[in-house]
């Protein structure tokens, strides 16, 4: 049985904070992902600052995914054990940190070991969090603020996208990196005064290192985890090459300034909608592979209309990447919901959801790269659609094995 809030920090039921401790958690979320937007709209100023090109800014895009491939299962794992708050706040810490370093660098490399520093941070932050709002909130609450939860990456993303362009225009890129690590220490110490301490921490509890290994044998050994992780990789790297080059795209295209932060922000958003929607959606009995074959479906037919040149009209192009984004946030919602039901048993769901975005990570790290450099052997974008169709594909092949899978699960 989850232990009362009061009993696990009393000082904290005595402020009665303003926000409740899941909203915190959940701002804690949006602000990491505020450092993963904060690139794509700086990206045309790196490379006029620091000489990085195309595929380097490929890389950049994909470096703070490179913890989560390499070891977001293993440090989920540790994170449970350490205590999910104290793992927000050091995942929040080394964002910090990191972004306050990165604007004094001098090169491209630099930056990239920088990024990958975030990289860790974000993971911390975006493992423990789920977790910790199931601890938090009464459990007839729990469906809603997961839904809220799912929407924390399109949120941060487009707060991110919105306010850079001016704030790079007015007062440089170096001060964009400076801004966000001053927020992050903001965020960090409410996390510290509003969100209940570990109650592992306060018992000396922690598993032993036999019991958190034979949780991760009991994941691994199952189908369906891999299923799972596979199809969400498949969603997340193309989500985030389109949505991270769209900025320098824009910008190739004359567009800056506000209308830039404008219509960039706006394609994040309405994927932190199409989050919501898949919530309410299945709240009202839709089955998940239905949305989950609307979503990839779309998007391959989205990105073949923004990227190909078959369709000529810049409106029509930004309204088939506005469906591109908004439809295709029905995926990760539908992956939340259904990681329940594939997991081997209730107490594997952690491990499961740090698999399936340990690939989540693989496919974010490994797709930008592969987009620029297919746009620089073709020599523009008007054939990076094929990739949107590969993934897409291959998405809904395992959205179908997975989905067989819990029927006989």
């Amino acid at each position: 049985m989850t232990e009362p809030v009061e009993a696990r920090h009393p000082a904290v039921v005595a402020r009665s904070p303003a926000v409740s401790p899941d909203i915190v958690v959940l701002i804690a979320g949006i602000t990491a992902a505020l450092h993963v937007g904060k690139l794509p709209p700086a990206i045309p100023a790196l490379q006029q600052a620091l000489g990085i090109s195309l595929v380097q800014s490929g890389f950049l895009l994909s470096l703070v995914q490179l913890a989560g491939m390499l070891g977001g299962l293993m440090i989920s794992l540790l994170a449970d054990s350490a205590g999910l708050r104290r793992s927000i706040m050091a995942g929040l810490g080394l964002l910090t940190v990191a972004s306050l370093a990165g604007g004094w660098a001098q090169s491209g490399e630099a930056l990239l070991w920088l990024r990958a520093l975030e990289g860790l941070g974000f993971l911390l932050v975006t493992l423990s969090a789920p977790a910790l709002i199931r601890q938090l909130v009464a459990p007839e609450n729990l469906s809603l603020r997961l839904g809220w939860w799912s929407c924390y990456m399109g949120l941060g993303m487009g707060s991110a996208l919105l306010l850079a362009p001016w704030i790079l225009d007015t007062l440089g890129w170096q001060a964009w990196w400076w801004l966000l690590a001053a927020l992050t220490a903001v965020v960090l110490g409410t996390v510290w005064r509003s969100v209940p301490a570990d109650s592992t921490h306060q018992s000396g509890v922690r598993p032993a290192l036999g019991h958190m290994l034979a949780r991760l044998w009991t994941t691994l050994s199952h189908s369906g985890p891999w299923y799972l992780g596979i199809t969400f990789a498949m969603y997340a790297g193309q989500w985030l090459s389109v949505v991270g080059f769209l900025p320098s795209i824009y910008t190739q295209a004359g567009i800056s300034g506000t209308r830039l932060g404008v219509l960039t922000a706006l394609v994040a958003l309405v994927n932190a909608a199409g989050n919501a929607v898949a919530g309410r959606l299945m709240h009202r009995g839709i089955p998940p592979i239905h949305l989950l074959t609307t979503g990839f479906l779309c998007m391959a037919l989205c990105a073949f209309l923004a990227f190909s040149n078959w369709t000529g009209s810049p409106v029509l192009k930004y309204l088939a990447v506005l469906m591109f984004s908004g439809i295709g946030g029905i995926v990760p919602a539908s992956l939340f919901a259904l990681s329940v039901q594939v997991a081997p048993d209730r107490h594997t769901i952690p491990t499961t959801v740090g698999w399936m975005l340990q690939f989540s990570a693989l496919g974010q790290f490994v797709a930008p790269p592969a987009f620029a450099t297919l746009v620089a052997w073709a020599g523009g974008w008007q054939w990076s659609w094929t990739l949107s169709l590969v993934t897409s594909a291959a998405g809904l092949g395992f959205a179908l094995l997975t989905v067989r899978k819990t029927a006989t699960h």
